[in-house]
C-alpha cells in the first residue's frame, strides 16, 4: 500500500457516539493517525449501540472506530488531563464533541492548549455551537435536525415529521467538521498557527436546506412535507411495476422527459402544452404521475429498468443492504470492503469515499478493543516506563 494523504497528521479524538467520531473516521480513512481516548472500563457508548449484536458486540462500532487506536484515560482527574496534554503537545488535531465548557472545566481550553502547542487545530462539534444563548444546552442530532429544518420537510404530508432513518444531523456536523479541520490544517501551513473549528449540528443541517430561507424571506413560501415527490418537479417519483416492486424515475428535465415519452411510446406527450415545459409539468404533476404509473405498472421491474436505461432515462430500484451486496456496480467499484475482525471474521462495511486517483484512502483495521493501544501510545509515543503505566492502571487513570 502506498502513502496515504493524511499519514503525517495525528488526531487525538476525545469525543464519543457519532457527531465527533464520524469526523475522526473520515480523517482516519485517508491515513491520519487517530488516537481515540476513552473512559477506562466503559469506553465510548457506541461500543454498545446498534440493534444486532452478534457475539454481544456492536456492529456500528467497528465502522465508526475503524482505522483508530484506542487508549483509556480518565479525563476527570488531574493525572488524566496531564496525559492528554502530553499527547496534544505532539498532535495536529484535537477532536471533541462534549457540551461547551467541558474541556474548559478539565483545564483543556483552547487557550491552555495553544500555550502548549500553538499549531494545534481544535475541532469542536456540538448541538448549537460554542457561542449563543443555546450553546450550554444538551444537543443531540435529532434536535439539530429539527432546528435546522430537515425534520419539518421529511415524511408524508398527512403525517407528523419523520426522521431519515439514519443519524443525519450527527453525520452532517461531523462531515462539516472534517472539512473545517482540513481547511484549518491548510491555513496553518500559511500562518503557523492552529485555530478552533466550531461545527454545530443545527447549522450543518441548515447548510443543506437549499433555498428554504430565501423562499420564505422573498416569497413567504414555507416548504412542507411532500413524501417521495419534489414540489412542482415532475415526473420524479416512485412508480409501481407489474411484479410488485417499486422503481424511482427522475425525468423532470425537458430533454429527459422527451426520452421518457419516447420509451413510453407516447412521444406526443413531450409536445403537449401540459407537459412540454418544466413549469407545465409541475402544474400537472398529479395527472402526469398517473400516466407514468399506468405505463410502469404493465412491466416487470427488470424489463422496465432495462427499457429506461436504454432510453437514457434516470431510474433505479430503492436498494436495501441485500441489494447492495448483489449489485455488480457496487462490486466493480469496491463500494463495499471486507475487513478482518477477531470475532466476526471478515466484516463487511462501506468503503472510503471519495475515491482519489493517486492517493486513495483505505480501511486498514476495524474498530479496536478498549485500551488496545495503551502500551503503544503511552509507552512508545510518550515514553512512559512500564512501572508508571502500571501505577496509572492501578489508580484507574488508564
Amino acid at each position: 500500500m502506498g502513502a496515504l494523504p493524511l499519514d503525517d497528521v495525528r488526531v487525538v479524538e476525545l469525543g464519543q457516539l457519532l457527531a465527533g467520531p464520524f469526523c475522526g473516521q473520515l480523517l482516519g480513512d485517508f491515513g491520519a493517525e487517530v488516537i481515540k481516548v476513552e473512559d477506562p472500563g466503559r469506553g465510548d457508548p457506541m461500543r454498545q449501540w446498534g440493534r444486532e449484536k452478534p457475539y454481544g458486540r456492536s456492529l456500528w462500532w467497528p465502522v465508526v472506530a475503524r482505522n483508530k487506536k484506542s487508549v483509556t484515560c480518565d479525563l476527570r482527574t488531574p493525572e488524566g488531563q496531564d496525559l492528554v496534554k502530553r499527547l496534544l503537545a505532539g498532535a495536529d488535531v484535537l477532536l471533541e464533541n462534549f457540551r461547551p465548557g467541558t474541556l474548559e472545566r478539565w483545564g483543556l481550553s483552547p487557550q491552555e492548549l495553544h500555550a502548549i502547542n500553538p499549531r494545534l487545530v481544535i475541532t469542536r462539534v456540538t448541538g448549537f455551537g460554542q457561542t449563543g444563548p443555546y450553546a450550554p444546552r444538551a444537543g443531540y442530532g435529532s434536535i439539530g435536525e429539527a432546528m435546522g429544518g430537515i425534520r419539518h420537510v421529511t415524511g408524508d404530508p398527512d403525517r407528523p415529521p419523520s426522521r431519515a432513518g439514519i443519524s443525519l444531523g450527527d453525520s452532517l456536523a461531523a462531515t462539516h467538521a472534517c472539512v473545517g479541520t482540513l481547511v484549518a490544517l491548510h491555513q496553518r501551513e500559511r500562518s503557523g498557527r492552529g485555530q478552533v473549528v466550531d461545527s454545530a449540528i443545527y447549522e450543518a443541517v441548515l447548510a443543506m436546506m437549499e433555498s428554504l430561507l430565501p423562499e420564505w424571506q422573498q416569497a413567504s413560501y414555507q416548504r412542507e412535507r411532500t413524501g417521495p415527490v419534489l414540489p412542482n418537479v415532475s415526473p420524479s417519483n416512485v412508480y409501481p411495476t407489474a411484479d410488485g416492486e417499486a422503481v424511482l424515475i427522475a425525468a423532470n428535465q425537458d430533454s429527459v422527459f422527451a426520452r421518457l415519452a419516447r420509451v413510453m411510446d407516447r412521444p406526443e406527450l413531450a409536445a403537449d402544452p401540459r407537459y412540454a415545459t418544466h413549469g407545465a409539468r409541475g402544474e400537472h404533476m398529479a395527472e402526469l404521475d398517473a400516466l407514468v404509473a399506468a405505463w410502469t405498472a404493465r412491466l416487470p421491474a427488470e424489463d422496465l429498468l432495462r427499457t429506461l436505461h436504454e432510453g437514457g432515462v434516470p431510474a433505479g430500484r430503492i436498494y436495501t443492504a441485500k441489494d447492495m451486496f448483489a449489485d455488480p456496480h457496487f462490486a466493480a467499484r469496491e463500494a463495499i470492503v471486507r475487513v478482518p475482525h477477531p470475532e466476526f471474521g471478515e466484516l463487511a462495511m462501506q468503503n472510503v469515499v471519495p475515491k482519489l486517483s493517486d492517493t486513495p484512502g483505505s480501511v486498514r483495521t476495524a474498530g479496536p478493543a478498549l485500551g488496545q493501544h495503551n502500551d503503544e501510545v503511552y509507552g512508545g509515543l510518550l515514553g512512559l516506563p512500564e512501572e508508571e503505566r502500571a501505577a496509572l492502571r492501578e489508580k484507574g487513570i488508564i
